[in-house]
């Protein structure tokens, strides 16, 4: 029997992947979390077969979270889930450790694969995500500002939009409000924008927030 666990904050989506699951893997125990407090500690007293993971939930850094999930059990296996952009979130989830990228507008043939794949013990990759780690390795020019931050600005950038402040920020990532203080003004000067109001509007732009 297979064990899965959902980690998204919106009801609805858990409900209908629950159902979809429940059918496709019969037998199956279906676990859900609507935040990452919930998630790590489900995740401490099971072990999963594979988790579904959101990239964007209230008071849950996906990022840490991720790190915390392998770190406690390195064996996890991670499929995010999300709407969020996946040229720009799939390729950092990956190198975190992820095993998967879906986003959740895609036919669900593609989740079934993914889910599948990952199930095997094999990674997935969309069609769109080879062909753009090809361009890359190739040297093809990506055009898009987001692409040029580290994965700690990244990851701060992603906590800028929820709206969360300096202090906020410093004190879910253990680091000096000094520190956050830079990467801040660094993220701004790399993208070229005055606040974050700018910076909102450069991720709309950029399909970086919904």
């Amino acid at each position: 029997m297979k064990k899965f666990l959902l980690i998204d904050d919106h009801a609805i989506v858990r409900s209908g992947m629950k159902f979809w699951l429940s059918a496709e893997y019969n037998p199956s125990e279906i676990d859900e979390a609507e935040n990452g407090k919930e998630a790590f500690q489900k995740i401490q007293d099971t072990d999963y077969d594979l988790l579904l993971l959101d990239i964007h939930m209230p008071e849950t850094n996906s990022f840490e979270l991720l790190k915390s999930i392998l770190n406690t059990k390195p064996d996890s296996k991670v499929l995010i889930f999300s709407m969020n952009s996946e040229s720009m979130y799939a390729k950092r989830f990956i190198k975190a450790g992820a095993m998967g990228f879906v986003s959740k507008d895609w036919p669900i043939e593609e989740l079934k694969k993914a889910v599948d794949l990952i199930l095997n013990n094999k990674k997935y990759f969309s069609n769109a995500f080879i062909e753009s780690a090809l361009d890359e390795k190739i040297g093809k020019e990506n055009n898009n500002p987001f692409s040029n931050l580290s994965d700690r600005e990244f990851e701060i950038t992603n906590l800028l939009l929820e709206g969360k402040g300096v202090g906020e920020i410093s004190i879910l990532l253990n680091i000096k409000n000094s520190t956050t203080g830079t990467y801040k003004a660094r993220i701004f000067e790399k993208l070229n924008v005055q606040n974050v109001l700018q910076l909102n509007e450069l991720a709309v732009l950029y399909d970086i927030k919904k």
